[in-house]
């Protein structure tokens, strides 16, 4: 059976205090060498390992981050969950990951049990049920570090990092134009959520600028993000039975953008002869689809270190930071057939 040693234990073993066993594991100088020796040795021997939960009580540290995303199976998430733990890790950091599956309560719930656990701050993209932000502006009020990224809680003056939503829709859709295609649809997550918000107003600003008309019936919100199949393919179907169908739709999220090339398929839509398609996704296999479906990237990766860069900082400044950082990154347009006249 696995024994767990503490330094008691050695102590005992090797006729020593506690308290010398503890500055000698500790390198202090206070020790001599052949005391310092014996007990590293004796430490090795019995593979002693420090408790964690001891030493967090005695640092009032857990040296551990709690992360709350809506899915890790999303592909911009599970990109950006490699760059939190990179920084993490090599920072000594351990990483909770929880998963909302686009639920308010269930993010509550998950936040509430990762305190629990005395985690040292938390990253957080919201749910896209998520409308009251009242629990994260008490726990920011209360010192709590707290970076949010991707998907922000607005009114809360705490750190941010996300991209440029507006000037990625803008791009995408005016590319969609360039090429020919004059009846373009929208499809989004939650209008609960602000980058929601700011792809539309680019979608929007795009269409503008081309002196296109904004069409109500060619905006239609999946208000679970897509997590729910039935509702992209009802979102879809009332596209494409309107008198006039649009000839080129814009998804503006990864989860409705990898559902929707599937279910235009089944329908009997030909990509991009029948209706155009861009979306925004991070998946890897999106250039071997059929047809290769023109993306906006998001630098998922680069998010998660910088997110979990500026959330260690807060966790480790010995004054609390008034001063929040927001940072902005752009997106990269990957155009492929499904966006170009056939």
């Amino acid at each position: 059976m696995f024994k767990s040693y503490t330094i008691k234990d050695i102590a005992k073993a090797l006729g020593l205090s506690t308290s010398t066993v503890s500055r000698a594991l500790n390198g202090s100088y206070e020790i001599g060498a052949e005391t310092k020796k014996l007990v590293l040795e004796y430490a090795e021997k019995v593979n002693y390992r420090p408790n964690p939960i001891a030493l967090s009580l005695k640092e009032q540290r857990s040296r551990s981050i709690g992360v709350v995303v809506c899915e890790v199976a999303n592909n911009y998430f599970s990109q950006a969950i490699n760059g939190i733990e990179s920084i993490a890790y090599s920072s000594g950091y351990h990483v909770i990951i929880t998963q909302t599956h686009e639920s308010a309560a269930r993010e509550a719930a998950n936040v509430q049990h990762l305190l629990s656990r005395h985690v040292d701050g938390l990253l957080i993209a919201l749910s896209a049920e998520t409308t009251d932000t009242s629990e994260f502006k008490f726990l920011h009020s209360k010192g709590v570090p707290i970076v949010f990224f991707d998907r922000i809680a607005e009114g809360i003056d705490t750190h941010r990092i996300t991209v440029n939503n507006f000037k990625a829709a803008f791009e995408a859709t005016e590319q969609l134009i360039i090429a020919g295609f004059s009846k373009i649809a929208n499809i989004s997550s939650t209008p609960n959520l602000l980058n929601t918000r700011e792809r539309f107003e680019g979608y929007r600003a795009a269409l503008q600028k081309h002196g296109l008309t904004l069409l109500p019936e060619f905006v239609k919100y999946c208000y679970q993000g897509g997590m729910v199949v039935g509702e992209v393919e009802h979102a879809l179907q009332e596209l494409m039975s309107l008198p006039e169908k649009p000839d080129a739709i814009i998804a503006t999220n990864d989860r409705i953008t990898t559902t929707c090339l599937p279910i235009l398929k089944k329908m009997g839509f030909s990509i991009p002869s029948d209706v155009a398609l861009t979306g925004f996704t991070n998946s890897e296999v999106a250039e071997s689809f059929a047809p290769p479906l023109t993306v906006v990237r998001q630098p998922a990766f680069m998010m998660g270190q910088l997110a979990t860069e500026t959330l260690i900082k807060a966790i480790e400044s010995k004054h609390p930071l008034y001063e929040s950082i927001s940072q902005q990154f752009d997106t990269q347009l990957i155009i492929r057939d499904s966006s170009l006249k056939s």
